[in-house]
């Protein structure tokens, strides 16, 4: 009695393991493929595996593009891109992070990085009496928590 033979395994292509990722962004969504943008690439990989950033930024520091990320936006890393272009107008660091869906630590790493290369600004946060933060800053930054 003959036993069926198996399937024939498929070959990688040339050049690749046959374990390697495959690259599905630049195949159309209705194929199976994804589309390229912030939610497309792990979030380790906008850090490039780093958890701190040179710069301490307060979830509530607030951000935005620089006059200098707007004029190079086409020529900006794709997450430097996605967040200069949600900074346009005026957010706090968790906002960002909650509106990227990324955590909040890779938030804060990228936006450092960013500000070492001068494509976000960092502003003075409001406040009120003191050094307490103001009620509508607040808000904002609990606002933003509640979406991550």
């Amino acid at each position: 009695m003959a036993l069926p033979q198996p399937a024939p395994v498929q070959q990688a292509p040339t050049g690749q393991s046959p374990t390697a990722p495959i690259d599905l962004r630049g195949v159309p969504v209705e194929q199976g493929g994804v589309e390229a943008g912030a939610s497309a690439v792990r979030p380790y990989a906008w850090t490039r595996g780093r958890t701190k950033s040179g710069l301490d930024l307060a979830i509530e520091a607030l951000v935005s593009t620089s006059q200098r990320a707007k004029d190079q936006m086409g020529l900006l890393q794709m997450e430097h891109r996605a967040v200069a272009e949600l900074c346009e107008q005026t957010r706090s660091v968790a906002e960002v992070a909650a509106l990227l869906s990324i955590p909040l630590g890779v938030a804060r790493v990228v936006l450092g990085d960013m500000v070492g290369l001068n494509l976000v600004t960092v502003h003075q946060t409001a406040s009120s009496a003191g050094n307490e933060p103001d009620l509508a800053l607040m808000e904002r930054v609990l606002s933003g928590l509640r979406r991550l």
